[in-house]
């Protein structure tokens, strides 16, 4: 048994799993699960992940859950995308965790309001937070990427993948953004990737 993934695209977490998946060159056949499509509730997933929640990497015999971990190892699996030198490795590793804890706590909110939330019931107040939370990280990342043109240095990483797909999910939001001339051109370079289709073209859900 070879590779397979158990997700919605709808999810950033699985999206996150699948763009890796294409920049590497994998055939990775996929199962949707969560939310409308069920499945994650079913006993026999339950033991494979007992979270219940989405994605599940499954590699031969080994079952894997937490979408950056299954980054990580497909990366590592395929001796691309994760960094040799440990300090590189590190500074990955640090934007990965930092897109989980951080960015996506901030931005989340005003996503779940705009696209999953029905109008009569949004909650403004809910998604003004979440811009202002937003923003100064934003500028923080626009920042870090006048320095570099990845995430992790001058080639793409397992850090990347994370992060572009934060950034998709908030571009796609229907609320003013501002320009961010590095921010904005990394964005558009993952655009231009072939890896992307199917994924970073995909309206949110």
């Amino acid at each position: 048994m070879g590779l397979h993934l158990w997700g919605r695209l709808s999810s950033i977490n699985v999206r996150k799993v699948v763009l890796c998946a294409q920049w590497l060159g994998l055939a990775l056949p996929r199962t949707d699960a969560g939310m409308a499509h069920g499945v994650v509730d079913t006993p026999g997933y339950r033991a494979l992940n007992p979270n219940g929640l989405v994605p599940l990497l499954q590699d031969g015999d080994f079952a894997l859950w937490e979408s950056n971990a299954i980054v990580r190892h497909l990366c590592a699996r395929e001796g691309r995308g994760y960094p040799a030198d440990l300090r590189q490795r590190a500074d990955a590793d640090r934007w990965m965790d930092w897109q989980q804890t951080t960015l996506n706590r901030a931005g989340g909110p005003a996503f779940v309001q705009w696209i999953r939330t029905p109008a009569e019931r949004r909650d403004h107040a809910a998604i003004e937070s979440s811009v202002r939370a937003t923003e100064p990280l934003l500028d923080w990342l626009d920042a870090h990427l006048a320095q570099r043109a990845f995430m992790a240095g001058t080639e793409a990483t397992m850090a990347d993948f994370p992060i572009v797909c934060e950034l998709h999910r908030w571009f796609g939001l229907p609320q003013p953004r501002r320009a961010r001339p590095h921010l904005d051109r990394y964005f558009e370079h993952w655009l231009a990737q072939p890896c992307s289709r199917g994924v970073l073209d995909l309206p949110l859900q």
